[in-house]
C-alpha cells in the first residue's frame, strides 16, 4: 500500500481499531496532555489537532517517541507500535506545524500519559517455602511469610495482591489449622491450630550434650555392648536415629504440612483478577517450653528446703535459666538450677502473701532469649493455722422492746482464706449473767442476738454473754454486755411556765445573759430519756435570741445579734424543752415543756450608720478636677441630721461635701506619684459630734498614658580600637499597657550609613558603629523612643568615639591640655582669686577694730594670714 492510500485510509483504521467515535478526539492546536492505553491495537488514533492556520498542509513530530507515534498530513497523532507502560509511564513530543515545509505554528509540547492495564500476573519470589512451627504457637502470631509481586502499576488496583489459603496437606477433619494474612501473606496458626498441632517424637537433650549421630552410637554401645547384630541393622537403634534426625529434618523431605497458596490482583475481587500459586512446607517441632503452673503449695508446709515444686525445659537444650519475681516484694523464697528445676527455699506464709509470680527467663551466654518469658502463679494454699479473734461488744436495748428485737451482732474475723472452711464461723451462747431466765438467744451463723422475752429495767439493767465464735479447728470467747435503758416516759417539766418581762437597751453588746431557764425529767439520769434541749420555737425570727444548754435542765438564753429598737422594740419567746430520745408511744409533750420570755428594748441615741461596710472605688487618674468618685451614704437611727469630714487625704487631692457625702477630687491626681491610698470618711450628728461612725474609703488610680519612656542614661563612648554596641535602657513611669515593650529607632527615618540600632528587649537596644571615623569625634544622635501604645518622643543621646587606654577609657593627650583651658577651667580660678582677695580684706578690717585689744605678735599675724 503506498504511502497516500495509508493516509487516506487512516480515518477508517482507526475507527475500526478503536471502536469508538474520532470526533471526540480533536481540538485545537495546543499543549496538551493526552491519555493512551498499553497494549492498544495500532493504528491507533490519539488525538486530531485542528489549525486555524489557512496555508498548513503537514505536521512535523521531534525525534522522541517517532518509532511508535506518527502523525498525519491532516494532523492525526496515532500509534504505530503499541506502548507499554513498564517500559515508559509517559512520553513528550513537539508537534510543528507545516506550511510547504516551513513552521508556521509551533512547536508545541504533547504529554502522552501510558495508562497500565492488568496484563502481568503475580508472581511469588519462592515457587516453594519451607517453615517450621512449635507445638502451641499462639494463633495469629505469625511464623512465616510469603512475598509476590506485581509488574502492573503499583498505585493501581491492577497490583492490589491478595493472598488465600487454597488447601492444607492433610486435612483429615476437614479442619484449618493455619490462616494467612490477605495483605500481608503473614501465616499463623488457627485456635485449632494453637490447640492441636503436634510434633513427632524425638529425643531431649541437656544442657552440652553432644547430639550427633556417632554420639548415639557410641551412647548405644555402652548400654548395648556386643551386639549379636550390627548398630546398624538393629532396629531399636534406628528407630531411635530416626528421632534423632526428625530434630535437624529438611522441611522440604518429610513435612508434616503442605499449603497451598495463591495471590490475586485485583485485590482478589474480580473474576478476571490474574493469579499465581506456591507451596509452603511445615514441621512442626515439640515445644518443651511448657508453663507448669499454677503452682499450688501448702503454707507452713514442713519439708527439708530447698523444695522443688516444678521443672521447666527450654525448646534450646544450651539454655541459661534465669527467676526473678514480677512484684517489688522483699521476700522472694525461690531459686532455679542449671536443668530448670525450681525450688522453695522455705516456708510460706498465706496469711503474709497469697500468691507470688515467677518470671522465668530462659537465654544464651549473651543473655539474648532463646525463648519468651514464662510467668508462673505460685499459689500459697491454706491451712487452718489462725482461731478466731473478736472484741468485746456493748448493746443497749430499751426496756419492754418485743419479743425478737434484734439486739445487735457479734463480729468475729479469722485470718485464714475467706470464703473457706478455715474461716467459716458458727456462733454460740456460752453464758449469761444473771444466768436466769435465759434472755438471749445467738443465729449460728451470723451472729445476730435477739431477745427471747421483755426485758425490765427494774429487773436488770446489764446482761453479760460469753459468746463462743469457733472454726472447724479452734474456737475464741467474745464478751458481750447488753444494758437495759429506760424507756422515755417522761417529759422535761420547768420550773416556771413564764419567766416574765425583761428590758435591754439597744446597745446591749452580743453575748450578754438575759436570763437562765431551768427543766427537770424523771426519766433515768444519765441516758437519752432525761437528757434536755432547749429551742426557741416562736417570737425569734430574725435571730436575735440565742440558747445554750448544758444537757442538765440548764439553760442560758443570750443576744446572739445586734438590738435595734427602730425595727423591733418588742419581743415574746417561746422556749420548748425536748429529750433526744422519742417519746413512749402515746405520749405527747405539752405545756409543762413550754414557757415564755417576753423581751422590752428601750431607744438610745446611737451614732450614724452606713449603708456599706466596704466602701471603694476606682478612677482614672486624669479625673478631672471637681468630679465625683463617690458619694457616701448614712443616716441616724434616730433620724437627727449628720454631717461628713474627710481625714488622711495626704496628698490634698479629695474633698467631701458636708452635707451630701460626696467625695470629689480638688486637685490633679497622679498614679505614678500614688498608686493606692485611703482616706477616712467620718458621719457625726450636728447636735452632738461626738456621736460618730467611721469608714474608710479605699482609692485606687487606674494608669492613663501621660508618661513617655525616657533615657536612663544619655551618654557614652565607643573605643576605636574595640567598637564594642553601646547598650541603651529607657524607664517608663506608666504600667501595662502603656509601657513597654519599647521601639526604638534612629529619628531621620532613613537607614545611618554609619549606626544601626537594634532592639533587645522590651526595655533595651544596642547601638551599634558601623564606620570608624578618621578622629575622636563626639557624635549626637537623636533616638525615637515609643511605648507600645506608640506614645514617644526623640531624645538626643551623645556617643563620643575616641581612642581608649589599656582600662577602657577615652584617652586625652597632654598637649590637648597644656596649650588652652577650657571655659570651667577658666572661671574657676576666677572665682578662686576673687574669694582669697575676700578673706585677706576681712582679715585686715577685724584688726583694725581691735584697738582696746591685746595687739597680736608678728607671728600670730601670719598665721591668722594662712
Amino acid at each position: 500500500m503506498t504511502p497516500m492510500v495509508h493516509l487516506l485510509l487512516l480515518p477508517l483504521l482507526f475507527s475500526i481499531a478503536g471502536g469508538e467515535s474520532l470526533d471526540d478526539k480533536k481540538g485545537p492546536f495546543q499543549n496538551q496532555v493526552l491519555d493512551v492505553p498499553e497494549g492498544t491495537p495500532v493504528p491507533y488514533a490519539i488525538f486530531q489537532f485542528q489549525v486555524t492556520h489557512e496555508g498548513v498542509n503537514d505536521f512535523r513530530l521531534n525525534e522522541e517517541g517517532s518509532d511508535a507515534i506518527r502523525i498525519s498530513k491532516d494532523g492525526w497523532l496515532y500509534l504505530e507500535k503499541p506502548l507499554e507502560w513498564s517500559q515508559n509511564e509517559n512520553l513528550v513530543i513537539e508537534v510543528e506545524a507545516l506550511a510547504d515545509d516551513t513552521v508556521v505554528e509551533g512547536p508545541i509540547s504533547v504529554i502522552i500519559n501510558v495508562l497500565d492495564i492488568n496484563n502481568n500476573a503475580p508472581t511469588f519470589n519462592q515457587s516453594d517455602y519451607t517453615a517450621v512451627v512449635r507445638e502451641n504457637n499462639p494463633e495469629g502470631v505469625p511464623f512465616t511469610r510469603v512475598f509476590a509481586l506485581d509488574q502492573d502499576d503499583p498505585t493501581t488496583p491492577n497490583a492490589h495482591l491478595r493472598y488465600s489459603l487454597i488447601s492444607q496437606v492433610p486435612n483429615k477433619h476437614n479442619t484449618l489449622l493455619f490462616q494467612i494474612n490477605p495483605n500481608t501473606g503473614e501465616i499463623s496458626t488457627t485456635k485449632e491450630g494453637e490447640m492441636s498441632l503436634k510434633a513427632r517424637e524425638t529425643i531431649r537433650y541437656g544442657r552440652g550434650e553432644d547430639q550427633s549421630i556417632d554420639a548415639l552410637k557410641t551412647r548405644f554401645n555402652e548400654y548395648c555392648p556386643n551386639p549379636e547384630i550390627p548398630t546398624e541393622e538393629n532396629p531399636f537403634f534406628t528407630c531411635v536415629e530416626r528421632a534423632v534426625r526428625r530434630r535437624n529434618m529438611d522441611p522440604m523431605e518429610g513435612p508434616d504440612y503442605s499449603l497451598s497458596v495463591r495471590v490475586q490482583d485485583l485485590g482478589g475481587e474480580s473474576a478476571n483478577a490474574l493469579s499465581g500459586a506456591t507451596r509452603v512446607h511445615i514441621i512442626i517441632q515439640q515445644n518443651l517450653w511448657v508453663n507448669p503452673g499454677p503452682i499450688t503449695v501448702k503454707e507452713n508446709l514442713k519439708e527439708n528446703y530447698p523444695l522443688v515444686i516444678a521443672k521447666v525445659q527450654s525448646n534450646d537444650p544450651n539454655a541459661i535459666y534465669r527467676l526473678v519475681q514480677k512484684e517489688r516484694w522483699l521476700k522472694f523464697p525461690f531459686q532455679i538450677t542449671v536443668n530448670g528445676e525450681i525450688q522453695l527455699t522455705e516456708e510460706l506464709d498465706r496469711e503474709e502473701k497469697d500468691m507470688y509470680i515467677l518470671v522465668v527467663l530462659a537465654e544464651d551466654d549473651y543473655q539474648n532469649q532463646v525463648d519468651p518469658p514464662m510467668e508462673i502463679q505460685v499459689v500459697v494454699e491454706d491451712v487452718n493455722d489462725n482461731k478466731p479473734v473478736c472484741e468485746e461488744s456493748v448493746f443497749e436495748v430499751q426496756e419492754d422492746e418485743a419479743v425478737g428485737s434484734l439486739i445487735g451482732q457479734v463480729l468475729a474475723h479469722d485470718n485464714d482464706e475467706p470464703d473457706t472452711m478455715n474461716s467459716l464461723l458458727s456462733y454460740t451462747i456460752v453464758s449469761q449473767t444473771p444466768s436466769s431466765p435465759v434472755v438471749f438467744s445467738i443465729d449460728a451463723a451470723s451472729g445476730q442476738i435477739r431477745t427471747l422475752r421483755l426485758l425490765r429495767r427494774k429487773d436488770h439493767q446489764k446482761y453479760n454473754l460469753n459468746v463462743r465464735a469457733s472454726d472447724p479447728v479452734f474456737s475464741t470467747e467474745c464478751k458481750v454486755v447488753v444494758k437495759v435503758i429506760d424507756v422515755n416516759n417522761e417529759m422535761p417539766l420547768f420550773e416556771k411556765n413564764d419567766y416574765g418581762s425583761y428590758s435591754l437597751e439597744e446597745d446591749t453588746p452580743i453575748g450578754h445573759t438575759v436570763l437562765t431557764i431551768k427543766a427537770t425529767d424523771a426519766d433515768d439520769p444519765g441516758s437519752g430519756s432525761s437528757l434536755i434541749e432547749f429551742y426557741i420555737s416562736a417570737g425569734n425570727d430574725d435571730g436575735v435570741f440565742a440558747l445554750e444548754t448544758d444537757g442538765d435542765g440548764v439553760g442560758q438564753l443570750f443576744i446572739a445579734k445586734p438590738l435595734d429598737f427602730e425595727s423591733s422594740p418588742t419581743y415574746k419567746l417561746q422556749i420548748d424543752a425536748r429529750n433526744p430520745e422519742p417519746l413512749m408511744k402515746g405520749l405527747e409533750y405539752g405545756k409543762e415543756s413550754t414557757t415564755f420570755v417576753s423581751v422590752s428594748v428601750t431607744d438610745v441615741d446611737e451614732a450614724p450608720e452606713f449603708s456599706l461596710d466596704i466602701l471603694a472605688v476606682t478612677v482614672s487618674e486624669n479625673t478631672t478636677k471637681g468630679a465625683v468618685l463617690l458619694t457616701v451614704e448614712a443616716k441616724d437611727p434616730e433620724g437627727k441630721e449628720i454631717s461628713f469630714k474627710l481625714d488622711g487625704d495626704t496628698k490634698g487631692w479629695l474633698e467631701i461635701d458636708a452635707a451630701t457625702g460626696q467625695i470629689k477630687t480638688k486637685d490633679k491626681l497622679d498614679r505614678e506619684t500614688l498608686e493606692a491610698f485611703e482616706v477616712t470618711v467620718t458621719a457625726f450628728e450636728k447636735e452632738n459630734p461626738e456621736k460618730s461612725t467611721e469608714r474608710v474609703v479605699s482609692v485606687r488610680l487606674l494608669d492613663v498614658n501621660d508618661n513617655f519612656p525616657k533615657l536612663t542614661e544619655r551618654q557614652a563612648f565607643i573605643c576605636v580600637k574595640f567598637p564594642k554596641p553601646v547598650i541603651i535602657k529607657a524607664h517608663d513611669a506608666d504600667n501595662f499597657p502603656f509601657s513597654q515593650p519599647f521601639t526604638f529607632a534612629l529619628a531621620h527615618g532613613k537607614k545611618s550609613p554609619n549606626w544601626d540600632l537594634i532592639t533587645i528587649d522590651d526595655t533595651t537596644a544596642k547601638l551599634i558603629l558601623k564606620k570608624t571615623p578618621t578622629e575622636d569625634k563626639t557624635f549626637t544622635l537623636p533616638i525615637n523612643i515609643k511605648d507600645s501604645a506608640g506614645m514617644g518622643v526623640t531624645q538626643p543621646f551623645e556617643v563620643r568615639v575616641c581612642n581608649c587606654t589599656e582600662l577602657g577609657y577615652c584617652y586625652i593627650a597632654p598637649s590637648d591640655q597644656s596649650s588652652k583651658l577650657g571655659m570651667g577651667n577658666t572661671v574657676g580660678i576666677l572665682v578662686g582669686t576673687l574669694g582669697f582677695c575676700l578673706l585677706v580684706f576681712i582679715i585686715v578690717i577685724k584688726r583694725t577694730n581691735k584697738n582696746g585689744k591685746k595687739g597680736l605678735t608678728e607671728e600670730e599675724e601670719r598665721n591668722a594670714m594662712m
